[in-house]
C-alpha cells in the first residue's frame, strides 16, 4: 500500500534522521490526533497527497497562498510516497464492525477532542500488538483515508519518492482551493 506523507525536509540529512521522510518525531509530539509519545512514536499519512498537504494548510484559512506557506522551521515541505507493507495490518475505524467491536462511536473517533482520541489510540496500540497501526477517514474530505502508523512498524516502511512541493503544484492548488487561499 502506498501512503502520503506531508513534512518539513532536510533533503540532506541520511535516512532516518530527523526531517526525513520515515523519520518518527516521536519528541515533538503530544498535540496530535492520536498521540501518545511515553507510549509511541507515530507518523500521520493519507491514502492520497492532497489529504496531507490539506492538513498542513487548515490553519491557514481564507489566506494568501504564498511560498512561506511551504516552510516549516526554514525547511521546505515536501511530500514522501512510502510503501508499507501489504501484510501490515491497520485497525480500521471506518469499518462498522470495527467499531462495534471495539465498542466506539464514529462521533468519538472523528471528533477534534484529543481528551478523547489520544486515550483511544492508547487503548487501541496496546489490544492490537500486532497493528501497524489506525486507519480513519479525514475531517476535510470523508474519502480520503488517514493512517497513523506506530513506530513499532517502521521496518515495513519504504521511502518511494520525496518531492518538495511548489506552489503550482497541484496538489498545493487542490488544497489551497479546499481552505480558500487565494493565490498571489
Amino acid at each position: 500500500m502506498i501512503l502520503h506523507r506531508c513534512f518539513a525536509w532536510n533533503r540532506t540529512a541520511s535516512p532516518g534522521a530527523p526531517d526525513t521522510a520515515a523519520w518518527f518525531p516521536r519528541a515533538f509530539q503530544g498535540d496530535g490526533r492520536h498521540d501518545n509519545p511515553d507510549t509511541y512514536g507515530c507518523l500521520y499519512l493519507s491514502d492520497r497527497p492532497v489529504s496531507c498537504v490539506a492538513e498542513q494548510f487548515a490553519a491557514f484559512r481564507g489566506q494568501r497562498l504564498v511560498a512561506s506557506l511551504l516552510r516549516r522551521r526554514g525547511l521546505p515541505l515536501a511530500v514522501a510516497d512510502l510503501e508499507l507493507d501489504a501484510d501490515a495490518a491497520l485497525v480500521d475505524l471506518d469499518e462498522p464492525a470495527t467499531l462495534r467491536r471495539e465498542r466506539l462511536r464514529p462521533s468519538a473517533v472523528a471528533t477534534r477532542e484529543r481528551k478523547t482520541t489520544q486515550p483511544q489510540a492508547r487503548a487501541l496500540y496496546h489490544r492490537h500488538p500486532d497493528a501497524a497501526g489506525l486507519k480513519w477517514w479525514s475531517m476535510w474530505e470523508a474519502q480520503w483515508a488517514n493512517v497513523t502508523l506506530f513506530d513499532r512498524a517502521a521496518d515495513a516502511l519504504k521511502v518511494v519518492a520525496v518531492r518538495a512541493l511548489t506552489l503550482d503544484d497541484p496538489v498545493v492548488v487542490e488544497a489551497g482551493d479546499l481552505f480558500g487561499l487565494r493565490r498571489a
